[in-house]
């Protein structure tokens, strides 16, 4: 870890309730959340913004290397800005939704911004989700949490949060890429969360995370 700094590590497949989980343990224990999909979700964005086809790998390297990435924090919680602009609620449009996976493959793209979210650990704790995080982003911490939930479930969860992407594709185009495939990272504790209440699920995941070494507060 970096400057003595941890790195708590949870990924998992859409709608898995990664996301809800890493926000509830940074609230609690005043860690910085860092929402690493946020990223790859931006820059998808900012490509079909310029106009460029997603799956032109090579123009969508061009534009990356022209981009000014500003990544921060407020309320605990990562924030970025592409030349000087936040995505906002775009990030979670039907455009994006549909090209995020096909941005998210190029491996460029990936190297890029996972030195950004390592770069968090420099100076705060983190708690970063996504579906590399244990396995590419901070392969070497002990704190690992790979989040499921039965496909149906998952299902109901898009469909409620607006989502209009199965989740069977999704898993599909995660697990499936070449570069940074979503697995289940070495050393990591399984939560499936399709019995859980956001409550318990909390607990367990810091029942688990005290099983693999992690003092935590309250």
């Amino acid at each position: 870890m970096s400057k003595g700094h941890v790195a708590i590590a949870i990924d998992g497949p859409a709608a898995s309730g990664k996301s809800t989980l890493a926000r509830e343990l940074s609230q609690r224990f005043g860690l910085i959340m860092v929402n690493s999909g946020a990223m790859y979700r931006a820059v998808t964005w900012k490509i079909i913004q310029l106009g460029i086809d997603p799956a032109d790998e090579a123009s969508v390297i061009e534009a990356l290397g022209k981009m000014d990435l500003h990544c921060g924090v407020e309320n605990l919680e990562s924030t970025i800005r592409i030349d000087g602009q936040d995505p906002g609620e775009e990030l979670r449009s039907e455009a994006v939704n549909l090209a995020v996976s096909a941005v998210s493959a190029i491996p460029e793209v990936r190297r890029r911004l996972v030195e950004l979210q390592r770069g968090y650990l420099d100076f705060a704790d983190v708690v970063m989700e996504g579906r590399d995080i244990g396995t590419v982003v901070f392969p070497d911490t002990p704190f690992k949490i790979y989040v499921d939930a039965d496909a149906t479930v998952r299902e109901e969860r898009r469909v409620v949060a607006g989502e209009i992407d199965a989740v069977a594709e999704r898993d599909r185009q995660d697990s499936g890429r070449a570069t940074a495939p979503l697995r289940i990272a070495d050393g990591a504790a399984i939560l499936d969360t399709s019995g859980h209440t956001i409550e318990t699920g909390v607990a367990e995941a810091i029942r688990l995370l005290r099983e693999q070494g992690l003092e935590l507060g309250k």
